[in-house]
């Protein structure tokens, strides 16, 4: 992949992230002071290999699993992305709500309730041996999950996740688990992003959030990540 469809494929995920819509050469053309054309050519080369694809209503075009993967990926390595202001806030006020909660389960359920008004997905976290989670109807309002047979997947989904989580116990810091490569629940549409941290409970305790795979990672992954660096200093 050269660097300019690098370019263009983090400006589809972005976009497609913030407005729910798939995202055409015009506007793309307007943002690399390119032709809609050249757009075209570049996109139709990311669509061949795998990135982006073109839903039959649309001449617009979507990320693919793929494609949010290697976005994600991207973001892991790029070390010299700024916080922005916004960013910094919302980790401010996380912080601040997760030092004066006091006992243990509390500080606990107040992250993931603070996770679920930041990020506006549904959040979680294991509690012993129980899984907490708040903010479902944040989850089935986005407009992927107005199909019966997908808010199904994404039940069965939430259904098995705690005794997931035991079983796998995930052992990187951030674990980002997009569309299919979720272990249950493949074909609900939805990314897991969980961060490990110890607790007095266990020391595979995990918090996290559970949303479309049409988010935007980068906010999401730091305040995650945050969440958990931060419980594991309280606790």
């Amino acid at each position: 992949m050269t660097e300019r469809q690098q370019l263009i494929l983090r400006a589809v995920v972005e976009q497609y992230a913030e407005v729910a819509s798939p995202v055409g050469s015009s506007l793309l053309a307007k943002v690399f002071g390119v032709s809609s054309a050249t757009i075209r050519a570049e996109m139709a080369e990311l669509e061949r290999l795998g990135f982006i694809m073109q839903p039959h209503t649309s001449a617009g075009r979507v990320p693919t699993d793929k494609g949010y993967r290697f976005y994600v990926n991207s973001l892991a390595e790029d070390t010299d992305n700024p916080v922005a202001p916004a960013e910094r806030r919302a980790e401010r006020a996380l912080t601040a709500r997760v030092h004066g909660s006091g006992v243990p389960e509390r500080t606990i359920r107040n992250a993931v309730d603070t996770l679920v008004e930041l990020t506006h997905n549904l959040g979680l976290a294991t509690i012993g041996n129980q899984l907490y989670m708040s903010g479902l109807s944040n989850l089935f309002g986005q407009p992927e999950f107005v199909q019966a047979g997908q808010v199904q997947q994404v039940a069965r989904l939430l259904d098995n996740l705690e005794p997931w989580l035991r079983e796998a116990a995930p052992n990187e810091p951030l674990n980002v688990y997009i569309g299919r490569e979720n272990p249950i629940g493949r074909t609900a549409g939805c990314s897991l992003i969980i961060s490990r941290f110890q607790s007095p409970y266990s020391n595979h305790s995990y918090i996290g959030v559970l949303g479309p795979t049409r988010q935007s990672y980068r906010d999401v992954m730091q305040l995650v990540a945050r969440a958990g660096r931060t419980l594991e200093e309280v606790l």
